[in-house]
């Protein structure tokens, strides 16, 4: 059965040519950022990918269509509706498809659609993963799970720092999911460039990663891989600023109840709320700084292929 996915015109080219396509996400479109911030920051990361020499395909669920690649229209609906367009992962592509209803792909739905699309590269501000509460709540992301049966390589700036860092990177170890320190020798935390979570795997060029993909896979491996990629040093936070900050959004996300996928881009607001904007400033500069790190990816990775 064919599914229902359409690509853009110059991502269809690119992917039937063999040339370098960079997946990005929705959900940061339509939940991760303020307008017009929200609009503004898609459409620059598009362009910091076509500057790097790759084919960006932002990906989302229009109208009951799997659709990778939007037009710039499509990208501000998707800005304005905000709240109104519903976040859609793995286990709600389905029933928005059936109902012929529209959805911004969160990392786990953006692999799957990326993966039908023959997309083997997708850029993202950072993963989900085990929540702090998980114990309690047993609240774990499903980009975990994605990451351990979809083939595609996701360059974040670590996991988003709201959640268990040192948990999140068990869940992956136990699944089998490699996580590629890039010029980093521990789990970048998001908002900051290092961690007490070291990696086994640092690399330090984008082709050396294109590789390691290319092995990967030619070996028969199920599942993705983890590039963790640090913020910019001008752009990190202060960790006892973030910490604090986080803290407080989580005792404030108790006290009103928010549970489930409302809980990280509650999370994300508030933090951005207590910081004064500093976290969505520097939201915006890891999220360009993983599309030019993903865009350099796909080109060494795209030119593996081609090689006899």
């Amino acid at each position: 059965m064919k599914p229902p996915l359409d690509l853009m015109p110059d991502v269809a080219t690119a992917v039937a040519e063999g040339r370098p396509v960079v997946a990005l996400e929705s959900t940061l479109i339509a939940h991760g950022m303020p307008w017009p911030s929200n609009v503004e920051t898609a459409l620059a990361i598009e362009a910091e990918v076509r500057r790097h020499g790759a084919v960006p395909a932002t990906v989302a669920v229009v109208d009951g269509r799997l659709r990778a690649g939007l037009s710039v229209a499509e990208i501000e609906r998707l800005g304005r509706s905000a709240a109104a367009t519903p976040k859609a992962s793995r286990r709600d592509l389905g029933a928005l498809v059936a109902r012929g209803l529209s959805g911004a792909t969160t990392v786990a739905a953006t692999m799957v659609i990326a993966a039908l699309a023959g997309i083997r590269v997708f850029a993202t501000g950072g993963i989900g993963g085990v929540h702090r509460d998980a114990a309690r709540s047993f609240d774990i992301s499903a980009d975990l799970l994605e990451l351990a049966r979809t083939p595609v390589a996701v360059v974040c700036a670590g996991v988003k720092s709201i959640l268990d860092l040192g948990l999140t990177l068990e869940h992956l170890e136990t699944h089998g999911v490699p996580v590629i320190g890039y010029r980093s020798d521990c789990l970048p935390a998001f908002f900051t460039r290092d961690s007490p979570w070291r990696l086994e795997l640092r690399l330090d060029d984008a082709a050396d990663i294109a590789r390691v993909m290319h092995a990967h896979w030619a070996l028969g491996l199920e599942g993705g891989l983890v590039v963790a990629n640090p913020i910019p040093a001008e752009f990190a936070m202060a960790p006892t600023v973030i910490e604090a900050a986080i803290a407080q959004a989580l005792t404030d996300a108790a006290a009103s109840g928010v549970t489930g996928k409302a809980v990280t881009p509650f999370l994300l607001a508030r933090v951005d709320q207590l910081t004064g904007g500093l976290s969505l400033a520097s939201n915006i500069a890891l999220v360009l700084n993983n599309a030019r790190l993903a865009a350099s990816i796909a080109a060494a990775y795209a030119a593996l292929n081609r090689s006899p």
